[in-house]
């Protein structure tokens, strides 16, 4: 089963510093500390965002830069976006420079919108963003005014020396920065509301893991959405997840997640132990994502690594780690919590994965692939398996998932929210969008001769139009061929295809004796009365109208 998408799905992001100002590596440093309290806790589909600073390699400058693989969820992607439009407005020393697979994807949004002289084949090196907003450098322009549309795409150097000179210039006229800007509005809230949070019947060893790690739900639904024959025979016996010790809980999702879990239908081995009540059941769908996440955690696990899993943590301390934590806790990254509290641990738990992954030196840092870090973390937990099961008689009541349906209204809405984001905001250029117009110019334009090339469009008036007369055509072939010829329909092409061609040397054969007893001259007679005939038949016809004849004395070459 693969992944729609594919892995290669990534959106890359690069960060210039235009002139003097703090190292890369401080820069790094300091945007990981500023966004913290965004990226902590935020459940990442497929790669988190880890910002790294780079060598220059060939015309590329050093920069800090990440290429973060989103998978299926692309709001991943414009959620970097949005990031990356913050960081720039928070360090205007910085330009940055974003793409994805498809190239000038920013581009792609606001294509409604965009000059006709920028195409995806001049349009690299030109796009930034540049102290919080969208810049576009254009082609090079003559003494005429006019652009040069064989101009070579700018390089880096010389676009950050442009924008850190003459920015004002550039910036992206307004109906483009308000498509893009539009694609990222609501954030950070929009976070929040990305999260679905769903009951689930699951071992006490998976609670307790993810309430270290929130974000391995990620990973474990991607293992069973991915799941291949291999993978299922780990799940045959369940030897870190067994059935026994279930407990109900709620588990944060991101919708994508969800609708990822919900949508698989799957019926498990009779010997993993994992038995799910009769479709009625009240709590069903608990059992039954309960059962599907287990599977994907029993998945990674089964794939861990042939050394063991590191088995302590690294304490954490230090001055670096000291301002961290103070930055964190002055951003109300902890909403409150008394320090101490299960969700005050939870969230310093997060903190501390992200400044081991983001703030402290890529060279320090040693990723885990996930089955071993679940196993890490379950040697590490402690679990209480009478507290767990206290917890679970009164849990929270869970989101509704009626997001996941969408009726005919709400599609006609959000196709006509979608129009008017096309249509100029001016009432003078709105009346050029009628839409009974635009259903009559397509009426026409289906209605002109087509070609290999496409639509032909009469332009000229002045030319002739031909017509083509089928009345008299038919009449004419049915005087030629006489009044016993017979129509060829439907079931005619049926039955000859049911021919048997094995003798078709033999037709053929005898077919070329008859052609041979016949006189030449009587077959070209005959061929003459049939073009006469024909001629006679369409003279007065426009088609008739439309042959020219040769004169004669006349060569053709």
């Amino acid at each position: 089963m693969a992944d729609p998408r594919g892995p290669e799905a990534a959106v890359r992001c690069r960060l210039f510093a235009t002139g003097g100002g703090p190292e890369l590596p401080l820069l790094a440093r300091d945007i990981a500390q500023r966004f913290a309290p965004l990226l902590a806790a935020y459940i990442w589909h497929r790669e988190p965002l880890r910002l790294r600073c780079r060598p220059q390699r060939g015309e590329i400058p050093p920069h800090i830069g990440s290429t973060t693989v989103f998978g299926d969820n692309v709001e991943d992607e414009w959620f970097i976006v949005y990031l990356v439009r913050e960081i720039t407005r928070e360090f205007p020393g910085l330009v940055a420079r974003i793409d994805d697979n498809d190239g000038e994807f920013l581009l792609i949004e606001a294509a409604d919108f965009l000059p006709k002289w920028l195409n995806p084949e001049n349009s690299e090196n030109r796009v930034f963003f540049y102290k919080g907003e969208l810049h576009i450098i254009p082609l090079s322009e003559t003494d005429e005014q006019e652009y040069d549309l064989s101009a070579a795409c700018p390089t880096i150097s010389e676009a950050l020396m442009l924008l850190s000179t003459r920015s004002e210039e550039f910036l992206a006229a307004e109906p483009i920065r308000r498509a893009v800007y539009k694609r990222i509005s609501g954030y950070p809230e929009k976070i929040e509301a990305s999260f679905h949070r769903a009951h689930c019947y699951l071992p006490a060893g998976i609670v307790a893991v993810l309430r270290q790690r929130p974000s391995l739900v990620a990973a474990a639904v991607q293992a069973f959405y991915l799941r291949d024959a291999v993978d299922l025979r780990a799940c045959r016996s369940f030897r870190t997840f067994p059935a026994d010790n279930r407990v109900m809980t709620v588990v944060t999702f991101t919708k994508c997640l969800y609708a990822m879990l919900v949508q698989q239908k799957f019926v498990p081995d009779r010997r993993s132990g994992y038995t799910l009540p009769l479709p009625s059941h009240p709590q069903y769908k608990a059992y039954d994502l309960g059962m599907k996440l287990a599977h994907g955690f029993e998945i990674l696990c089964s794939k861990r690594s042939k050394v063991c899993p590191v088995s302590e943590r690294k304490v954490l301390s230090g001055p670096l780690w000291e301002r961290f934590l103070s930055s964190l806790k002055e951003k109300d990254y902890f909403k409150g919590e008394m320090e101490g509290s299960a969700k005050y641990s939870q969230l310093l738990r997060m903190a501390e994965d992200y400044f081991q992954e983001s703030v402290v030196e890529a060279e320090s840092f040693i990723e885990l692939n996930p089955g071993d870090e679940i196993l890490t973390l379950l040697e590490t937990t402690t679990i209480d398996l009478k507290e767990l099961e206290r917890e679970a008689a009164c849990l929270p009541p869970e989101d509704d998932d009626s997001w996941m349906e969408i009726t005919p209204d709400d599609l006609d809405k959000m196709l006509k929210e979608r129009r008017n984001e096309s249509i100029p905001s001016s009432s003078e250029e709105q009346q050029k969008y009628d839409l009974e117009a635009v259903a009559e110019s397509m009426k026409a334009f289906v209605s002109k001769v087509s070609t290999h090339e496409g639509a032909e469009m009469p332009w000229s008036s002045d030319e002739p139009h031909v017509t083509f007369d089928v009345d008299s055509f038919t009449k004419a072939i049915d005087r030629m061929l006489g009044p016993d010829s017979e129509e060829l329909d439907s079931d005619d092409l049926d039955e000859e295809q049911e021919f048997d061609f094995s003798d078709e040397e033999d037709l053929d054969a005898e077919n070329q004796t008859q052609d041979q007893n016949v006189p030449p001259n009587e077959l070209i007679g005959s061929l003459k009365s049939y073009m006469n005939e024909m001629d006679r038949e369409l003279a007065h016809t426009n088609v008739g109208k439309s042959f020219t004849t040769r004169k004669k004395g006349v060569s053709v070459p």
